[in-house]
Parts: C-alpha cells; sequence; structure tokens
C-alpha cells in the first residue's frame, strides 16, 4: 500500500439521497480518511430528501461533513425524481472524473447515479447489497435488484443476501460480506443518545408519560402500504390505541402519516394521553427513544436492524421484509397488517416472552474499516493495471 494516495486516481464520490442514507455514509466516510494512505472523497447529496431542518440536523448528529455537491432535486414521482437526478448527476461526472461512484441503500438516488455511472463506464460501489424483499411493488425492491446488476463491487450486510446475489447471477468475485455499516453508527452514537424524557419534553410532551414500571413503546409508520388506505390506517391505529392502554406510546410521526389521519378523519383514534405524537426525529433522539423501549411497533427497514442490534423486541407491520437476519436471529417478528398477530405479539412482549436474538455475525461497529480497506485495495490495484 503506498504512503500516499495516486494523484492520477481521481476521489470516490460518495453519494447520499435521503435519511436512511446518512446514517451509512457517516461511519463510511470516517473509515476512509482514517484509512493510509486517506482516501480521497466527495460527498454528493441529490436533495431526494430536502427537509434542510431534518438535514442539517441528520448531519450534525452523525458528525458527517456538509456536502460538497448538492444537486438539490426535491421530490416528484419516482419517475421524475430518478430522471432529474441523472440529468444533474452526469455533468459532476464529467467535471469531476472519479475513480469510482460509492452508493447505499436502495432509495431512488441509488439506482439513478449508478444508472448514470454505469453508461460512463465509471465502477459503481454498491454497500448494502443483496438484500431482497421479492415484493417487486415495492420501488425499494426495483431499486436494488437494478443496482446490484449493475455494481462492479458489492458490499453485504449479512450472508442471505450474498446467497441472494448468487442465485441472481452475480459473480462471486464482485461481493463482500464486509457487516452492516448502519450497526457502526449506533454503536459509535449510544454513548451520546438523547435521553427519553429530553425527547419528549422537547417535543412539547410530559416525560412522566414514561416513567412508570410500566416502560414505553415506540412507534413509526409511513409506508404506502400502511398509511394511504384510510380502512387499513384506521385498524392499525386503533389496534395502537389498544396496546396504549397497557404501555404509553411515543409515537414518530411521519409527514406522510400525519397528513392522511387528517385526510382521513382518524384524528380520533390518537387522541389519547397515553399516546404521544411527536414530529420526525433526529438520529440521537430515536436511538435514545428505541434504546429505553419494552417494543418497538414499525413499518421501517432499518429499525429492524436496529432494535436487533439493540436487543429490543420489535414488531414489524409489513408482510415481508429484506433483512430476514432480525427475524431468523434478532428480535424481529413479521406481524403484516394482522391486528390478532399484533395483539398476541405484543401481549407476549410485555409478559416478558419477546424474542431476546442475537447480534448477527460482523454486525460489530468495523463494517466500515473493511470496506476502507478492500475498496483501497480493488482501486489501487485497478490503477496499477492500468484501469
Amino acid at each position: 500500500m503506498p504512503e500516499t494516495w495516486p494523484s492520477d486516481l481521481g476521489p470516490v464520490i460518495c453519494v447520499v439521497g435521503a435519511r436512511p442514507n446518512f446514517m451509512k455514509m457517516a461511519p463510511i466516510l470516517r473509515a476512509f480518511t482514517a484509512h493510509a494512505p486517506a482516501i480521497p472523497t466527495l460527498l454528493l447529496h441529490t436533495g431526494q430528501h430536502y427537509d434542510r431542518d431534518m438535514n442539517d440536523r441528520l448531519f450534525e448528529d452523525l458528525r458527517l461533513p456538509q456536502p460538497d455537491i448538492n444537486l438539490e432535486v426535491g421530490s416528484g414521482s419516482h419517475a421524475v425524481q430518478t430522471a432529474e437526478v441523472m440529468k444533474r448527476f452526469e455533468p459532476v461526472l464529467d467535471e469531476r472524473k472519479p475513480s469510482c461512484v460509492l452508493v447505499v441503500g436502495d432509495v431512488n438516488s441509488t439506482l439513478a447515479c449508478t444508472l448514470v455511472a454505469a453508461k460512463k463506464n465509471i465502477p459503481v460501489v454498491h454497500v448494502e447489497a443483496g438484500l431482497r424483499s421479492y415484493d417487486r411493488a415495492m420501488p425499494e425492491e426495483i431499486n436494488r435488484v437494478l443496482t446490484d446488476q449493475i455494481a462492479d463491487l458489492l458490499y453485504t450486510t449479512e450472508r442471505s443476501a450474498t446467497d441472494n446475489l448468487g442465485r441472481e447471477g452475480i459473480a462471486a468475485e464482485r461481493v463482500r460480506f464486509v457487516g452492516n455499516v448502519m450497526i457502526d453508527s449506533l454503536l459509535s452514537n449510544r454513548p451520546v443518545a438523547r435521553s427519553p424524557a429530553a425527547t419528549i419534553a422537547a417535543g412539547g410532551g410530559d416525560p412522566a408519560l414514561i416513567a412508570g414500571a410500566e416502560g414505553y413503546g415506540v412507534v413509526t409508520l409511513h409506508r404506502p402500504s400502511n398509511v394511504d388506505s384510510a380502512e387499513v390506517l384506521a385498524s392499525l391505529l386503533g389496534v395502537l390505541r389498544e396496546i396504549a392502554e397497557r404501555l404509553p406510546l411515543v409515537f414518530a410521526l411521519h409527514p406522510r402519516t400525519r397528513s392522511n389521519i387528517e385526510r382521513f378523519g382518524l384524528q380520533h383514534l390518537i387522541d389519547t394521553p397515553r399516546m404521544l405524537m411527536l414530529p420526525p426525529q433526529g438520529y440521537l433522539e430515536m436511538l435514545g427513544l428505541m434504546a429505553g423501549a419494552r417494543i418497538v411497533l414499525t413499518d421501517s427497514g432499518g429499525l429492524q436492524e436496529e432494535t436487533t442490534a439493540l436487543g429490543v423486541p420489535c414488531l414489524t407491520l409489513r408482510e415481508n421484509t429484506e433483512r430476514p437476519i432480525t427475524v431468523e436471529q434478532g428480535t424481529n417478528t413479521m406481524v403484516g397488517r394482522d391486528i390478532e398477530a399484533i395483539r398476541q405479539q405484543t401481549a407476549e412482549i410485555l409478559a416478558g416472552r419477546g424474542k431476546s436474538g442475537r447480534v448477527p455475525e460482523l454486525w460489530d461497529g468495523r463494517a466500515a474499516e473493511r470496506i476502507a480497506t478492500d475498496l483501497a485495495g480493488w482501486l489501487l490495484g485497478r490503477h496499477a493495471a492500468g484501469r
């Protein structure tokens, strides 16, 4: 390994577009800086997630540097957003001449930047590759499958993801099992997570809500399949209200969910002092809330992983998951939109019979270091070979 990075080997363009990407990219950037020699990077934000206040808060919480480039694409349909990212990303590649483009996760920005780079013969590196829900109705599943087919180097979080890629005809030499960078972020930030009482007070609630011996639960809901139908949303809010009579619930309310509650006239289902509605929370606030909870009910992919790492029982309100290891080894139980299953599994957890699980292989806080070491060797090897 040379002492300094070759001056004629361009930077790694690291792409973020939406909230889940930030938690994954923060440890990667730190590992690239700490590597010897340091790996030069440019952080590019597509602007797919355009809430400036939330962006600034997450960047501060995660100790992410401000982006070197912001494409500022904003919202739109999947087609409009993907196309706009592609249009604005291409001139950046022409100007910056990167050694590769590194994308994370499965948002529209991930696929859009992958397509542009691949068509310009610039290597693509995909972190969190190989995860599959096998539900093509999810836009994220389309993004995952296509990105993995195009990417030159694929880093996986669990061994089942490696198996998925093999079944899809992706050569083993393109794949590396390195662990989960989301857990790198969780472990490094857990000591500085905000206390649940402070988060509740800052949100205008009474910390006494969670001070009793019964503890509290945490809820997040945002997927269209759960919140865009009045009937489905009403049934889920109804069972959550039932649960709240046994266990106070802290509900981090996504803007889409809040809007639909109002649109469908369902406010009465959450109008109880046992359910505290908070606006979307920063990373350190959510981490503190989850770490102290007795149960988490969610339709988020990332929270399935984080609760497994924290050892907190999780009920996932989805029919499938692209993170099966959280069910097989972790604390996650799939309940879908089955109201009776939600009731029964919650009762099991509150009776002390929830899944304790274990932390999966290589979820040890060093995934980003492994990526930095491997990627540096790969890029320097290509450079030495004149590619």
